[in-house]
């Protein structure tokens, strides 16, 4: 029986894997969005993600399927090229393709035979490309001379050693989030607040300044919309933090002391998402000292927040 084969990069598998991360799910179209992919593409890279075993797909909504994907919300290529090379060690087409590129030391011939094999239903260059892309990335081949490829003499539990220090980071960025957040840390959501919080730390230690103030305006962002949730107000066209605040006070939950913390929070949200800046003429550059302060920031006013939800004005 005819297989599908879908074509995409490796870093466009590991893009929108990360996007469905972040959003809990998600469709193409908001993928698209999400990714600043064009939403063939992401379409495409969603539906090789879901053929590999990261992602699962039910009536056009792409889930987690693998706990791997969490660990693709890091700052580290490394660590992801780690993850998907334990993802492809267990992918037919990757596991024929290898087998009969040492067969014949020809990559044609190979992607030729592994598209016949499991008679997939497209070019034998787009197997080829895709194939090559995945192995490349990841390791699992190394490209030498004259168009040759070499598999990577790695056992499985080298591999296994690099997840296992890439999970001690985020278990310590994750105690250190929760305890930033303290007695609150009960009431956030996990996978749309502290898991982006998480993912901006790490971003955070390794003086990725814009990453870390990207990820933090995501959890920022999704915990006003459940606190609108919360008091039953209208965020209707409140895009971004500051309209979303701006909501809540103007309906009587919150003082003006805690907009204003907000207001740095969504300014400097804006300053490293939105390009130039039509006042200067130019893009803003996020400093690693901005990304660092602005996370711990974000986990303030998160924290003032649920505290003045429960009677306790502490900032």
């Amino acid at each position: 029986m005819p297989r599908e084969f879908h074509q995409a990069t490796a870093e466009q598998v590991i893009i929108v894997s990360e996007a469905v991360v972040s959003l809990s799910g998600a469709n193409s179209a908001t993928v698209s969005g999400f990714t600043d992919l064009l939403q063939s593409t992401a379409e495409s890279a969603l539906k090789l993600a879901a053929d590999l075993g990261l992602l699962s797909e039910h009536g056009g909504r792409y889930e987690i399927n693998s706990p791997l994907c969490r660990f693709l919300r890091t700052p580290q290529d490394a660590e992801k090229a780690t993850i998907l090379r334990a993802t492809i060690e267990s992918y037919e087409p990757f596991l024929i393709f290898r087998e009969e590129l040492e067969a014949t030391n020809n990559v044609n011939d190979a992607a030729q035979r592994t598209k016949a094999k499991l008679a997939l239903t497209c070019h034998r260059e787009q197997v080829k490309e895709t194939l090559l892309s995945l192995a490349t990335y990841s390791g699992a081949l190394t490209a030498g001379q004259g168009n040759l490829y070499e598999r990577d003499a790695r056992g499985l539990t080298s591999l296994l050693d690099e997840l296992a220090a890439g999970s001690r980071e985020i278990a310590e960025a994750t105690l250190t989030v929760r305890n930033e957040l303290g007695d609150m840390a009960g009431q956030v959501d996990t996978d749309q607040v502290i898991n982006p919080l998480v993912a901006g730390l790490r971003h955070a230690a390794a003086g990725n300044g814009r990453e870390a103030v990207l990820q933090a305006g995501i959890a920022t962002e999704s915990f006003l919309a459940h606190v609108a949730a919360h008091h039953a107000t209208n965020i209707v066209g409140a895009n971004g933090i500051n309209a979303k605040m701006d909501r809540l006070v103007q309906a009587g939950h919150y003082p003006n002391k805690l907009l204003n913390v907000c207001k740095y929070v969504g300014h400097v949200r804006n300053a490293a998402d939105h390009g130039a800046d039509a006042d200067i003429g130019a893009p803003w550059d996020i400093s690693s000292e901005t990304g660092r302060n602005y996370i711990f920031v974000s986990i303030m006013l998160i924290r003032a927040m649920l505290n003045h939800r429960s009677g306790n004005h502490i900032i």
